[in-house]
C-alpha cells in the first residue's frame, strides 16, 4: 500500500487514488512478480481501471526467473456480490479471474459474476471467510505467495483473520487530510490497544522524498 504522510491511501471522495512516484508503481509490479495470485477488493476493481496483471514484459520475466507462471492469478473479494460484471477487469482475458463471494450476497448477482469470472467461490454467511479461501485457493490453484492491494476493508478482514505475514508500505510526501479519507485498514479495526495487529520493521529505504517500508508480523 501506499500512503500520504498523514495515513492515508486516497482523498475522501475517492477521486484521487494514485500519488506515489514512478518508481512507487515499479514497486508494485515487482511484488506482484513475486506472487502466484494478486487480490484486491470489489470497490478498488469498480473504482479503478485496474486489470491486476503482472505489466511490462520485463517483470512478465521477473516472474518467468522465479518459477512462476507468466501471468498471476487474479483475485476479487465481494462479499455481497455488488462487483460489476462489466469492470475493466473482465475485459482483460490473459489468465484466470477467481471471485470469492458470501451467502449475503443476492443469487442474481452470483449468477452475473459466473459468467464472467473463471471460478467463483462462496465462502462464509454474511462475510468471505478468508481462512477458508485461502485453503481453497492453495488447494485448488496453487497459490502458495497471494499479493493483497486493498482496500481498507478487505486490508482489515485479513489483519483481524490474523492471515497477513508482510506489509509493503511506501510513505509518500503528501498531507491529504480529511476524517473520512479512507486508510490502509478501515472496516471493523480492533476494538483494544492489546489485540492490535503487531508487526516488525524489517528494511527500509529511501527513494528521493518517499520512504519503502518492510514490515513482518511479530512472532
Amino acid at each position: 500500500m501506499a500512503i500520504s504522510a498523514d495515513g492515508k491511501i486516497a482523498t475522501a471522495n475517492r477521486a484521487v487514488s494514485t500519488f506515489s512516484s514512478a518508481r512507487d508503481h515499479d514497486h508494485l509490479y515487482e511484488l506482484r512478480a513475486t506472487a502466484d495470485a494478486v487480490m484486491s477488493g470489489a470497490r478498488t476493481v469498480d473504482l479503478h481501471s485496474y486489470t491486476l496483471g503482472p505489466g511490462a514484459e520485463r517483470f512478465r520475466k521477473l516472474r518467468l526467473g522465479r518459477g512462476l507462471a507468466e501471468y498471476n492469478l487474479r483475485v476479487i473479494v465481494s462479499g455481497s456480490g455488488s462487483v460489476n460484471p462489466t469492470a475493466e477487469i473482465f475485459q482483460h482475458r490473459f489468465s484466470p479471474i477467481i471471485v470469492l463471494s458470501s451467502e449475503r450476497a443476492h443469487a442474481t448477482a452470483l449468477k452475473k459474476l459466473r459468467t464472467v469470472a473463471d471460478a467463483l467461490k462462496v465462502v462464509g454467511a454474511s462475510e468471505v471467510d478468508f481462512r477458508t479461501a485461502l485453503r481453497w485457493l492453495r488447494s485448488e490453484w496453487k497459490v502458495q505467495r497471494l499479493l493483497c492491494e486493498g482496500g481498507g476493508e478487505l486490508n482489515d478482514a485479513l489483519l483481524r483473520a490474523g492471515l497477513v505475514d508482510e506489509l509493503h508500505l511506501t510513505i509518500c510526501p503528501r498531507i491529504i487530510g480529511g476524517r473520512h479519507a479512507p486508510t490502509i485498514a478501515d472496516g471493523l479495526g480492533f476494538s483494544k490497544l492489546a489485540d492490535a495487529f503487531q508487526l516488525r520493521l524489517d528494511s527500509t529505504k529511501r527513494v528521493g522524498d518517499e520512504l519503502f517500508c518492510v514490515f513482518r508480523r511479530a512472532l
